[in-house]
């Protein structure tokens, strides 16, 4: 039987498996109300999808009365864009032919600031902000820049606030997730992750119903800002900080009493004579109880309250894993954002194509959700990466016209469904492979290189028909053999300390 002493100080995974709950009412709420940040991210990343295209031309003259229209100069001969100047900002500053560039400029811009911005409030939400304080800057930053975006008087102006939108924007889903994932219990916390792509997804949906009807790219812009001034305002005030950051920050307290406020909402007890205790403490003590020396015992202390990315790449497991999730990440960007900028080439209708990509992707969130748990994360990731990579190949190798042409585009739509699965299953397997210390650095590291992925994504689309689907292809390929080298994190424990994941991988390595 436990001793007095090990039934006093627990984990928070024992505690909420033992007392408070893995997954009810609190956290069902508080999971909602934090993944809904993803829908604000979806708005600011693919609102360039409309802000941005072609818009089509008329003849100002009436019909027939034009001459072919030049298409270096849209207003030549009488032929104007439909919606006027203002419709996108291809129109605004006549972005066609040597200009084209500037398109793809903006679009890679924003997502080099996504890159810096998951860098730097990675680090933030680890650190003195926390994942509430992060989630509550980068918000208010979304909603200045946005709004700003739709004042922009030229195109350097709307590059740079783009960039700004991005920076502020990279932070948003790594902030929330981590934030609705880490107060759920050990079995229920791989479908609760998985979940919250459907926000993201369901962002998009909306997006195209918006830009329906605000066609004026100005007006989009504003239109899509203000939700993340309104989710300050009435969805963050009531969302808790999480207990997990609390307790690394030695501010142990809080933590219990976000504990104690999870089992009451649970309909569930905590026995007053529990407190909680990192997963490296017992070994931590016992280190303390032979050195006295005061400033020793000051540098544990402090070692334990946070960690950098400095400490991911000093242990060699932690080296490892970040490598290969940097790698694997960046190349499921390449295939994801591609494909799915990839829909203004396919000449149909943009409202209605991009309703459908991103109703496509719900599947594969089901799907995911429903085998990670009986597979495990890595058959899983391997799996979907493979199915994404595979479709891909064989719509490089088809022809774009006529019924070719068909089966190019559901080669298209699998290959979607199958990255998105891994891009789903990607957060949530990252985050379980390092511990609550340096977790958001390392999802910031993640996030940074899905961030390059995606900067290169437009410039592999532009390469003609064929090669971008024969390079998205390769890239779900390489992808799935490297996922082979992660190890499993399926119903394990989420450590809080380095000391404490590697103390306990020696233990399973020594069996």
């Amino acid at each position: 039987r436990e001793g007095p002493e090990e039934r006093r100080r627990m984990g928070i995974d024992e505690v909420l498996q033992r007392h408070a709950g893995e997954f009810g009412a609190w956290q069902l709420r508080h999971f909602l109300l934090t993944s809904a940040a993803w829908a604000l991210e979806a708005l600011h990343t693919m609102v360039m999808i409309f802000a941005d295209r072609e818009p089509p031309r008329f003849c100002a003259l009436g019909p027939g009365r034009c001459a072919d229209p030049d298409p270096c100069r849209p207003a030549s001969a009488g032929w104007a864009w439909a919606g006027g100047p203002g419709a996108s900002t291809v129109a605004q500053w006549g972005l066609v032919c040597a200009d084209r560039y500037k398109v793809g400029l903006v679009q890679s811009t924003f997502f080099a600031g996504c890159m810096l911005g998951a860098g730097v409030f990675g680090h933030l939400s680890d650190s003195f902000l926390g994942r509430k304080g992060s989630l509550l800057v980068v918000c208010i930053l979304n909603t200045v820049f946005g709004l700003l975006t739709a004042l922009s008087p030229s195109y350097w102006t709307y590059v740079g606030l783009r960039l700004l939108t991005g920076f502020s924007t990279g932070g948003v889903g790594l902030c929330a997730f981590v934030l609705a994932t880490e107060p759920v219990g050990p079995t229920k916390r791989g479908p609760a992750g998985m979940s919250t792509f459907y926000f993201f997804s369901g962002g998009i949906a909306v997006l195209s119903g918006i830009a329906y009807l605000f066609p004026s790219w100005r007006i989009l812009y504003i239109v899509t800002s203000l939700p993340s001034f309104l989710f300050l305002i009435l969805i963050l005030p009531f969302i808790s900080e999480s207990p997990r950051w609390y307790l690394v920050r030695r501010r142990t307290d809080e933590a219990m009493d976000v504990m104690r406020a999870i089992a009451r909402a649970n309909g569930k007890d905590i026995p007053n004579d529990i407190t909680l205790k990192l997963d490296d403490d017992d070994s931590r003590e016992q280190e303390e109880s032979n050195n006295l020396e005061k400033g020793v015992k000051e540098q544990k202390t402090e070692r334990a309250a946070g960690g950098s990315i400095v400490d991911v790449l000093r242990t060699p497991m932690t080296r490892l894993r970040l490598i290969l999730t940097v790698a694997i990440n960046f190349l499921c960007s390449i295939v994801y954002y591609g494909l799915s900028l990839n829909v203004v080439n396919l000449k149909t209708n943009l409202y209605l194509s991009v309703l459908l990509n991103a109703v496509a992707e719900m599947p594969a969130f089901v799907l995911t959700a429903v085998l990670l748990d009986r597979f495990g994360r890595k058959p899983l990731g391997v799996g979907t990466m493979w199915l994404s990579g595979v479709f891909c190949i064989v719509g490089s190798m088809v022809g774009g016209y006529g019924a070719m042409k068909i089966v190019r585009m559901v080669c298209g739509i699998l290959g979607i469904f199958g990255m998105a699965a891994t891009y789903n299953l990607l957060f949530i397997y990252t985050a379980e492979l390092f511990p609550t210390v340096v977790r958001n650095a390392a999802l910031g590291c993640a996030t940074q290189a899905s961030q390059m992925g995606a900067i290169l994504a437009p410039m592999v689309v532009v390469l003609g028909d064929k090669v971008p689907f024969a390079v998205f292809g390769l890239s779900g390929i390489v992808g799935g053999i490297l996922v082979f080298y992660l190890p499993e994190t399926m119903n394990k424990p989420l450590y809080d300390t380095m000391a404490g994941m590697e103390e306990a991988e020696n233990k399973i390595l020594l069996k």
